[in-house]
């Protein structure tokens, strides 16, 4: 989020402080865009991964500090809360074998947290939302115990005034009001970037909204929250209700804070972030020592910390970041897709939804008018609800457009369209079989890790009470998942 927190209280000159800080950051970043060269240079990618912590009753642990105290490696962090852990992988080139470097790293940085971890009698879980979790584990002892979430949680809570009420359909429907923020904690993603030159993002960042709703309807994960059977990704309900900063307005007289976006880029990256400072007020105000327009005018890079800082207050599910080491660039941070249940589930994840971006940026001209953005925000939410069942509003070269289709029609047809985006960015062409293969058999078997978990609840139900059959969800889960096993292939008994 750029800048190290360091309070969680703020008055209302820090307020009027930082708004100023933040236009002066946009001068900036204006200047830095128009230089010639700035951004250019091959594509590289990198990645994100979050985890949870349990015990050996495959409850929630809350020991991340502790954790993390045994590891020193600036490539492991705390998350939002207690029972969560993150680590950052190193940006590869994406020309070569980018997915078997990551892999390696993944694993390494993995089995670091688990060694860790079982020092302090705990196990680590690589799923979107782990099914043991109760009301209880998220409450307000679970955040972690650092200024930037206390920060930001008052900041919610300052802006929202009330509680939030959390309502999600599904087998269980759901309906539950909290304050708290810990909540958001019930989540963790995989998340991978995407290096792109600043002449090209706009039409990179259009085929990435287009090309996320069929990704995350392969790579469902997060189907049980609290004891309750809900969306295939219910991470994307969850995530977007907790950081809602609305209150009592009426829903649609500001806009979301956590989003699928609000239309089709137009020019570039800037004004990307020139809509998350015009829709949203600061959470955060916490200001640098750096005069970012001075330092742009001595022909040097700004770090642009405050811009930064409050972007990432801005939970968009693709969004733009910009970031000043290494002669600086912009890149997409791509935010939909889950943890779990394996490394190479993930890869494989994150290797299509690259790859379909990259596939479908020649097709703008003619994708963009045939698609009004509302239904590519429709497409985005029906795949986190159905998963492989959802049906999309595909569009289409004859009129009219869009068209109906569903996931199951549709994903067959974009695998081929991944694997030239992804060749043509110079992967590998074995590493691109493997990966899109893996995708192809789930396709096949019709097993996502939700479906997985959903079977698997069923089967132990037949026998257990539903606490005692979640926990047999997720001990039988930790078992096929810490195996390596890609999840089409794993049986329920």
């Amino acid at each position: 989020m750029g800048l190290h927190i360091q309070q969680d209280t703020f008055f209302p000159a820090d307020y009027e402080r930082f708004s100023e800080r933040l236009r002066t950051c946009l001068t900036a970043l204006r200047e830095v865009l128009a230089r010639p060269g700035f951004g250019e240079g091959p594509i590289s990618m990198g990645a994100e991964l979050e985890m949870f912590l349990v015990d050996d009753q495959a409850q929630p642990m809350f020991r991340n500090r502790e954790v993390l105290g045994r590891i020193d490696d600036p490539r492991v962090t705390l998350e939002l809360a207690r029972f969560n852990m993150e680590v950052n992988a190193r940006p590869v080139s994406f020309a070569g074998r980018p997915f078997a470097a990551l892999e390696r790293e993944l694993k390494s940085l993995i089995q670091r947290v688990r060694a860790s971890a079982a020092e302090e009698g705990a196990r680590v879980v690589l799923i979107g939302i782990l099914p043991t979790l109760r009301a209880e584990h998220l409450q307000h002892d679970a955040l972690t115990d650092a200024e930037r979430y206390r920060a930001l949680d008052a900041g919610i809570r300052q802006l929202r005034g009330t509680p939030m009420t959390v309502r999600i359909d599904g087998e269980d429907a759901i309906s539950l009001q909290s304050q708290e923020l810990a909540l958001q904690g019930a989540n963790t993603s995989f998340q991978v970037h995407l290096r792109v030159r600043p002449a090209d993002f706009g039409r990179v960042y259009n085929a990435a909204q287009i090309a996320t709703a069929p990704a995350l309807a392969l790579a469902g994960n997060s189907p049980l929250f609290v004891g309750h059977r809900l969306w295939e990704e219910t991470r994307i309900a969850l995530f977007k209700q907790t950081a809602d900063d609305r209150g009592l307005l009426p829903l649609g007289w500001r806009a979301a804070r956590a989003s699928f976006g609000h239309g089709w880029v137009r020019q570039g990256p800037l004004e990307l972030f020139e809509e998350s400072v015009a829709l949203h007020a600061p959470l955060l105000p916490v200001c640098s020592e750096e005069d970012s327009l001075a330092v742009t005018q001595r022909g040097e890079l700004p770090a642009l910390d405050e811009l930064r800082l409050h972007h990432g207050t801005v939970w968009t599910w693709n969004r733009v970041v910009y970031d000043p080491s290494a002669g600086g660039h912009v890149r997409i941070e791509f935010r939909p897709l889950p943890a779990g249940p394996t490394v190479p589930d993930m890869l494989a994840n994150g290797a299509f939804l690259l790859g379909l971006t990259l596939g479908l940026v020649q097709e703008m001209d003619w994708m963009l008018p045939a698609l009004p953005f509302p239904y590519a925000d429709y497409n985005f939410y029906r795949a986190a609800q159905h998963g492989l069942g959802a049906h999309f509003l595909w569009p289409s070269q004859e009129a009219p457009s869009p068209r109906p289709v569903s996931a199951e029609q549709l994903l067959p047809t974009l695998l081929p369209l991944a694997e030239r985006g992804l060749r043509s960015a110079g992967v590998d062409a074995e590493e691109v079989s493997a990966l899109l293969g893996l995708l192809a058999n789930r396709l096949e078997r019709r097993q996502t890790g939700a479906q997985w978990q959903r079977r698997a609840l069923a089967h132990f139900e037949k026998g257990k009470p539903r606490p005692e059959a979640l926990r047999a969800v997720v001990e039988r889960y930790l078992a096929l998942s810490d195996a390596g096993t890609p999840v089409h292939s794993w049986p329920v008994e």
